[in-house]
């Protein structure tokens, strides 16, 4: 069986998560790798077949998608070009997590595609959803990647497709600790404005990763670093807390430590306010700007008592398996 897997590369989630599904598909299936998105800062240890542009979000530093610039990085003629460059007609299957150009391709071609991701998830009707209708996220979410059939991944089961997340390996084996500091992870924020509203934190040590900084430097007791797999899952583990946007593999990986969480939506970012509604839903407070009115809001977190009851048991291999049972020609 012939299998294209393809993986959205906007964000570092879903790459993340592939470095556990791939080993699986590789002893399953004759398996190639498409990668399409230019915002990422994981990279793969695995041959990728293609690697192309897609249609990314671009993260900007106010706390949102930078719309101009995703605008701006859109190239409808060089999308629709890649979409022909994909020779899709030797796919017996193409599983999908949230990537726009294999979608296309095999719903143009009518070739099987499933999606396996966070977002069909949250594009079910019983997952948790914001008081406030986005009719244009809604539509974006539906119809940026369309596939047959989805398996999802949310933070509960809402239905029967939906599925606990996939925590990796890598945090699997972690032994978590609480050492004096906090974990601190908002890509669509400047390395400015987050000094600027963590400054009012003074006793407390923070350890911040920032997409924007290429070598690692401190202002008081606020420690910035660029984006390192290693050592931010260093500081993951033996951290008091973590603040991060409301993104899906962060928060779930928190959750699954049993770490203090507290979470900042993207704004501009339909899926991350859908997420912040059932995180709200489990507990966990939300913030939607790094204001100077939401430094009370900090403020009686870091003094609070956190514990949200999850199971998270590894279940990405039996999703599979019932992925190409269903789907085996």
């Amino acid at each position: 069986m012939k299998v294209l897997y393809a993986i959205q590369g906007t964000g570092n989630g879903h790459l993340s998560r592939s470095r556990d599904i791939v080993p699986i598909l590789q002893r399953k299936v004759d398996l190639d790798i498409l990668v399409s998105g230019v915002q990422a800062d994981v990279s793969l240890p695995f041959e990728i077949k293609y690697q192309l542009h897609g249609m990314s979000f671009i993260f900007g530093k106010k706390g949102g998608v930078d719309l101009r610039k995703t605008y701006k990085n859109s190239d409808i003629k060089k999308f629709r070009k890649e979409i022909n460059q994909i020779n899709i007609e030797q796919y017996d299957l193409v599983i999908n997590d949230f990537e726009p150009v294999s979608a296309w391709a095999a719903k143009l071609h009518k070739i099987p595609c499933v999606s396996m991701s966070h977002q069909a998830a949250v594009n079910a009707k019983e997952s948790p959803k914001p008081k406030k209708r986005d009719f244009v996220g809604e539509r974006i979410l539906k119809r940026y990647a369309p596939t047959d059939s989805y398996y999802g991944f949310h933070f509960k089961k809402y239905n029967q497709h939906i599925y606990t997340p996939v925590i990796r390996n890598e945090i699997r084996k972690l032994q978590p600790s609480k050492n004096n500091h906090y974990t601190v992870y908002l890509p669509a924020y400047g390395d400015n404005k987050l000094i600027d509203f963590f400054s009012n934190f003074k006793q407390t040590t923070w350890q911040i990763f920032s997409k924007h900084t290429q070598k690692a430097y401190s202002v008081g007791s606020i420690f910035i670093e660029p984006i390192n797999n290693e050592r931010f899952l260093k500081s993951f583990e033996t951290c008091k807390g973590v603040i991060c946007g409301a993104g899906f593999e962060t928060p779930a990986e928190a959750l699954f430590l049993e770490k203090k969480l507290l979470v900042v939506p993207m704004k501009n970012q339909y899926e991350q306010q859908c997420n912040a509604a059932a995180l709200m839903e489990l507990g966990i407070p939300i913030i939607k700007k790094l204001k100077p009115s939401n430094i009370q809001i900090v403020h009686e977190w870091l003094e609070e008592e956190q514990y949200i009851d999850v199971f998270y048991p590894d279940e990405t291999e039996k999703i599979i398996d019932l992925i190409l049972e269903k789907f085996r020609p």
